[in-house]
């Protein structure tokens, strides 16, 4: 049923549940997972406005993406998985939409902060626009 499995993080430990409930999905099933970190791209950090000495280069960026990967990683056990990381920068609700095309995703498992309905359409979490906009199953960890 499920080949392929995306989990994007962001490292908290939502997103770490998030991945151990993947991992043992695809276990039991032999699917792919792939573990996906969305950064912001350079310019939402400093803006447009900000003097040079406060920039944070691309390189920064791209580091801290590999530690967010890494940290999101750390004492799992991830034997008897077929398991790749990905990082990307944009948005993170679209570029997860577009993964899931792109990489022919069966199910998404993300990582829930917990909030209520209320507080989740105000605040147009990442998980609420996903959940709306994906293509295939998701599965929504608290």
């Amino acid at each position: 049923m499920f080949k392929r499995v995306l989990v994007p993080t962001d490292a908290s430990e939502y997103s770490r549940r998030a991945l151990k409930n993947a991992l043992e999905i695809a276990r039991q099933i032999h699917a792919e997972v792939e573990l996906l970190y969305v950064m912001a791209p350079p310019e939402a950090y400093w803006g447009p406005y900000v003097a040079r000495s406060f920039e944070i280069s691309t390189q920064e960026i791209e580091q801290g993406g590999e530690r967010v990967l890494e940290n999101t990683l750390e004492g799992l056990d991830i034997g008897g998985v077929s398991l790749k990381t990905k990082k990307l920068q944009g948005h993170p609700a679209t570029l997860i939409i577009e993964e899931v095309k792109k990489e022919n995703i069966d199910l998404i498992v993300m990582g829930s902060r917990g909030y209520g309905p209320i507080a989740g359409s105000i605040l147009g979490s990442v998980s609420q626009r996903v959940l709306q906009r994906a293509g295939c199953c998701v599965l929504i960890v608290k």
